[in-house]
């Protein structure tokens, strides 16, 4: 299944492995996220509806714009395989998101456990998708 060298079937599922990966990693360090932003669950709650449910919609939405930017970043590197995938997530997770996060979070006076909790999640993330782009092949 592939449209202008993309394999969209892999890049459909490694974007939903990783939300699933987000899903698993807040569920196991959702505590300690609230406490290293000084916040309890009541004060994050967004209502019902669709105010309660727009996070998750952009969390997938980014997922699958990430999925599709390091599959065309997977492809122009050539090579493709499950190794290649992780050192390719790898590369760009040290190279463009722990480094913005941890820029961001300095500025902003975030806990250093915070940007270690959220960054792990984004390599976690990453490694994953590149993995599955690399199985399946682009």
């Amino acid at each position: 299944m592939t449209f202008a060298g993309m394999n969209y079937l892999a890049v459909a599922v490694a974007a939903l492995a990783g939300f699933g990966v987000g899903a698993v990693w807040y569920t196991v360090f959702g505590k300690a996220r609230l406490g290293a932003l000084g916040k309890t669950e009541d004060d994050i709650t967004c209502g019902g509806g669709i105010a309660h449910a727009l996070p998750f919609v952009i969390a997938l939405v980014a997922d699958l714009v990430m999925a599709i930017m390091l599959a065309g970043l997977m492809g122009h590197l050539g090579g493709l395989s499950v190794k290649n995938g992780l050192i390719s997530a790898l590369f760009v997770w040290v190279g463009f998101v722990i480094t913005t996060m941890g820029v961001n979070h300095a500025f902003s006076g975030a806990k250093p456990s915070l940007t270690a909790i959220d960054g792990g999640h984004w390599l976690a993330v990453l490694l994953v998708m590149g993995a599955i782009i690399g199985a399946f092949g682009l």
